[in-house]
């Protein structure tokens, strides 16, 4: 079971201190793959998947049997500068979308055999706008990122996080220029849709926030006053799944920032982590390459919900169903040459 978190210093430690991949399972996982009926590396990324997969649940030959997808929301104060096509209103609208079934990530969760939870976070108290002050106080930090540590579940073998909130990208594309440096205009995209001039408005208040609340190069601190209830709660629920084993699967831009802000935190805290899919948001791409982590999936999606992480979850449950439901050579009398 998760320890309580009572603070950021405990938060932080138990983040640190969290335990690495079983080498036992990854060498018993490699062996095992070495043997199976078919050519060395015919199954190409797959093999690497399960062989990782194997290493974080301890197991050599494991199977995918719970996996969870938890959706936050939050509303964000920086709206008022106009960053977004949607009113702040459209956020609590979603969420009981998501209560009663109807959005595209109920059904990617379900067609994934997916357990499916939502998470709305203060939807009535939004953030402060961070142009003017920080997103957050610690006490609001803390409580986000307590709402994501205790809504994964324990039984969990896999996790996709996601979000709901209107003008996240906008506190996403801050925390990335915060974190990763360059200008405001290549961190910020277009998010749901807006045009030329509200691109060039979002860039300004990006480009506002990072100047009042960059200059710390902490990645909690960046996420209280860049971020948002919604990244922190996906930030939590990252690294409860780090200090349980449960292998992790990346969502889009406002998901990785929330996990840029833990890497920069603790170094190694993303190793139980993939990028499911590559977004169509402009920076995702150079956020990934900043994280170091290759997508899995790469359709043009920018949803968010959690959605291209739930669309790659098939694909674990595809990589470990070869890696542990083959046959070996011996068992299926088959020479291996």
């Amino acid at each position: 079971m998760l320890p309580e978190l009572t603070d950021l210093t405990t938060f932080r430690d138990l983040l640190a201190g969290a335990s690495g991949p079983d080498t036992a399972a990854a060498q018993g996982a490699e062996e095992r793959n070495e043997q199976l009926t078919k050519p060395p590396g015919a199954l190409g990324r797959l093999e690497d998947l399960a062989i990782w997969y194997a290493s974080w649940r301890g197991d050599a030959r494991p199977a995918i049997n719970a996996p969870q997808v938890i959706v936050f929301a939050g509303n964000h104060g920086v709206t008022v500068q106009g960053v977004s096509a949607f009113p702040p209103e459209v956020t609590e609208q979603m969420v009981l979308n998501f209560q009663h079934g109807g959005a595209a990530i109920n059904q990617l969760a379900k067609a994934a055999g997916a357990k499916m939870d939502v998470h709305a976070l203060e939807l009535d108290r939004p953030t402060a706008d961070f142009t003017a002050s920080p997103a957050m106080n610690e006490e609001d930090l803390l409580a986000a990122l307590c709402t994501g540590w205790s809504a994964v579940d324990p039984q969990a073998d896999l996790l996709v996080v996601g979000e709901m909130g209107i003008g996240n990208t906008t506190p996403a594309a801050a925390i990335a220029c915060a974190l990763f440096g360059g200008e405001a205009g290549d961190w910020t995209g277009r998010g749901t849709g807006v045009d030329d001039a509200g691109l060039a408005n979002k860039t300004r208040v990006v480009a506002e926030g990072v100047a009042r609340h960059g200059g710390s190069g902490d990645g909690l601190e960046v996420l209280r006053r860049l971020g948002g209830r919604e990244l922190a709660a996906m930030a939590g629920a990252i690294a409860a799944a780090r200090v349980l084993r449960i292998p992790v699967i990346l969502d889009g831009f406002i998901c990785s920032a929330a996990a840029a802000c833990l890497a920069a935190t603790t170094e190694g805290a993303l190793d139980h982590a993939v990028a499911g899919h590559q977004s169509a948001e402009s920076a995702h791409a150079a956020m990934l390459a900043k994280l170091g982590k290759q997508p899995l999936l790469s359709l043009g999606l920018r949803l968010g919900e959690g959605s291209g992480g739930a669309l790659a979850i098939n694909i674990f449950k595809s990589a470990v169903a070869c890696h542990s439901g083959m046959a070996t050579f011996a068992e299926a009398g088959v020479s291996d040459g």
